[in-house]
């Protein structure tokens, strides 16, 4: 792609400076008493997920832990029980390993060296750039969706973003387009205009300060760009889900197990598993349940779907009440979790949304 004309890249960033100062967002919490810190948590938390949803969970992380110290000296299961219903559970697994990383080799204090920043785990060029630009004014330039669809738009590029060229291409762009002072509002903007604005339906064209020179509109091709990702059939996989609900000495508890950190779902709690019947009925027997899956009564109205990014979950949660408790394998990273409300230590636990979701289902006794 040709360089960016500078007369073009003058006018670009004079508008949306503009429009910032305007109607840019300037009263979000992270952007108070700016601090690395507080940019890299909401970046992180901001990746796939819109900033209403964001800001509860941020005031209620920054609360818990004000600074990296704090966050790298909690247990990962508190950071994980933050988490639990924003999703991508890697990203809380990663922000903690990064403050325990930062607490080790930076002294706690966040680093503002490019190269360091982008060493953390789960931390890209894009989020590197973002965090020291937004909070330091370090100048680099940032490509997050947001911004990828305002730049595709805005000079018609053709071809998937997820494409290296294309996003190559983009990054030239973006690089052009970044003006030399006030990065920190600039990169702001194009996030702001990306996500009020340049939105990926039904974009406000007649509100964007880009709209007399962008491309896409010029072609009446707005919502051609960017492209789509060439789209795949997901496949579709099925578990079921078993929940030992326990009656013994009048508490009610249903068994859960620590995952690996690895894979869905990484460290949070969850229910045993099975992909089929004889692999639940042998698991039965192991526990001395003295059952067979015959025994069972499936609630086919339980039946549901949780759709991950590369694939649809179809789980047949099976309710399993018993007198006393069975010779559970206990490795350490089980528990049977209190269906009392009151159990506040034992609500403090990572879980997903599936598991939050069954347990409403137990304590509603809606089966």
């Amino acid at each position: 792609m040709s360089a960016v004309n500078k007369q073009l890249s003058t006018w670009f960033s004079k508008s949306v400076l503009t429009w910032y100062d305007n109607k840019g967002r300037k009263h979000l919490p992270w952007q108070q008493d700016v601090t690395p810190y507080k940019v890299w948590v909401s970046e992180i938390m901001l990746q796939q997920t819109q900033v209403t949803t964001v800001i509860p969970y941020f005031e209620r992380f920054m609360s818990l832990f004000p600074t990296v110290s704090d966050l790298a000296n909690a247990k990962q299961d508190e950071v994980l029980h933050l988490w639990t219903g924003l999703g991508y559970y890697a990203r809380a697994r990663n922000l903690h390993k990064s403050a325990q990383i930062i607490a080790k080799d930076y002294n706690g204090e966040f680093p503002t060296e490019f190269e360091q920043v982008l060493a953390l785990p789960g931390i890209g060029r894009s989020t590197a750039g973002a965090i020291l630009s937004l909070s330091l004014g370090q100048h680099h330039a940032i490509l997050d969706g947001n911004v990828k669809r305002v730049l595709t738009r805005f000079m018609a590029v053709e071809g998937w973003p997820g494409i290296k060229t294309v996003e190559n291409q983009l990054w030239q762009i973006a690089e052009q387009f970044s003006p030399v002072k006030r990065i920190d509002n600039f990169n702001q903007v194009m996030m702001d205009l990306g996500a009020i604005i340049c939105t990926r339906s039904k974009p406000k064209c007649e509100q964007c300060p880009l709209q007399t020179k962008c491309r896409a509109y010029a072609l009446n091709r707005t919502t051609d760009f960017p492209y789509s990702k060439p789209k795949k059939d997901k496949p579709v996989k099925f578990v079921y889900m078993l929940l030992l609900l326990s009656h013994e000495n009048k508490s009610h508890q249903v068994y859960m197990y620590q995952r690996p950190q690895s894979g869905i779902w990484g460290g949070l709690y969850s229910y045993p598993e099975f992909s089929d019947l004889a692999e639940l009925e042998l698991y039965l027997q192991e526990q001395s349940l003295d059952l067979s899956v015959t025994d069972l009564e499936f609630n086919e109205a339980l039946l549901f779907r949780h759709t991950f990014s590369h694939y649809h979950l179809d789980i047949q949660p099976v309710i399993l009440p018993i007198q006393s408790k069975p010779n559970v394998i206990n490795d350490g990273n089980d528990i049977w979790y209190l269906l009392n409300d009151d159990a506040e230590e034992m609500s403090k636990i990572g879980k997903s949304a599936v598991t939050e979701k069954l347990l409403n289902v137990l304590k509603a006794g809606a089966y």
